[in-house]
């Protein structure tokens, strides 16, 4: 992986027997920096789809003929080309990737509702989502394989609560889809920023002193191999610590500095994938696409966020 496109990826999950785990979304970062300069993606289109779409997923795209991908493509590009005019901006490419974002973030806890509304009153309860995911283990302590099986669940358990609860704006302990998305995926919402930051710096803070420091930075990207040299691009990560990072050049990340990092405030996701695709295809340096410049460049984009990372190339017009 390309330390200077992600910084991580990290899945944080809970223990879970009957229902799903606790997920939050990876810690992705693309520096404004580098964002501003061609990119070289050729390389990692395969990556990205396993990545972003997961295996199945990218297996089911890899199916497709060149000729259907274009076909499937071509029938979004009408839909992005909002105005009708035969030019995609870079503002409907972004309106249309926050989108796909949007999407993805509602069906997703469409997909685990059943599994945590335990009684069907279309509400989830702090206390079915406890029974749900940890019941078995509460009720079962024995069945824990180790020490550090226990210690994970003991840990988890306290840090999902204290989400929920950050995610509950009424304060009942009973969550609406709203607040429980906001539990599933706090990255979306500015009520949960500080949440995912604790858990941010929690992950990270190895030695528990409350801060990040560039060996844990580095750790929670990178295993290293004992006597093995470090890759390049973790000594470019090093420099992007010490120079955008570390912002007050104390040797370590605070709260406020981890926040800078992993939700900036001048920095939209969106709009950068948008202006990339736009660089990269825009043969005629017009500032806009037409269908045959996205065609022509079809790879990029099936494997883009504009396509939800090549989802959308498997469903029906009608599902999008």
């Amino acid at each position: 992986m390309n330390g200077c496109s992600y910084v991580s990826f990290l899945l944080l999950c809970t223990y879970c027997v009957h229902g799903k785990p606790t997920l939050r979304k990876e810690r992705v970062h693309h520096d404004p920096e580098l964002s501003r300069q061609p990119h070289e993606d050729n390389h990692s289109y395969q990556y990205d789809h396993e990545a972003f779409l997961g295996k199945e997923e990218a297996t089911t795209f890899d199916q497709l003929t060149p000729e259907e991908s274009k076909e499937r493509l071509g029938k979004i590009v009408d839909r992005i080309d909002s105005d009708g005019n035969g030019y995609i901006t870079t503002d409907e490419l972004n309106a249309w990737i926050k989108r796909v974002q949007k999407r993805y973030v509602y069906e997703n806890v469409a997909k685990v509702w059943s599994d945590y509304d335990l009684n069907k009153d279309n509400k989830i309860s702090w206390e079915e989502y406890k029974q749900s995911t940890y019941g078995y283990y509460l009720a079962n302590p024995d069945e824990f394989e180790d020490d550090k099986d226990q210690f994970s669940f003991k840990k988890m358990l306290p840090r999902d609560e204290r989400r929920f609860k950050a995610a509950d704006l009424d304060g009942d302990l009973v969550a609406g889809r709203d607040e429980f998305t906001a539990f599933l995926h706090p990255e979306e919402f500015d009520h949960m920023k500080e949440i995912v930051v604790l858990e941010t710096l929690e992950d990270i803070d190895k030695n528990g002193d409350g801060y990040v420091d560039e060996d844990e930075y580095i750790a929670d990207m990178f295993a290293h191999e004992e006597g093995g040299p470090e890759p390049d691009w973790v000594r470019t990560e090093r420099d992007q610590f010490s120079d955008f990072r570390d912002l007050n050049k104390d040797g370590k990340m605070d709260t406020n500095e981890i926040q800078h990092w992993i939700l900036p405030q001048d920095y939209d996701h969106a709009l950068a994938e948008a202006r990339h695709l736009v660089y990269e295809s825009d043969t005629d340096k017009d500032q806009m696409l037409t269908k045959q410049e996205i065609l022509e460049n079809w790879n990029m984009f099936v494997g883009s966020q504009a396509t939800n990372y090549g989802e959308d190339l498997t469903r029906d017009r009608d599902e999008l």
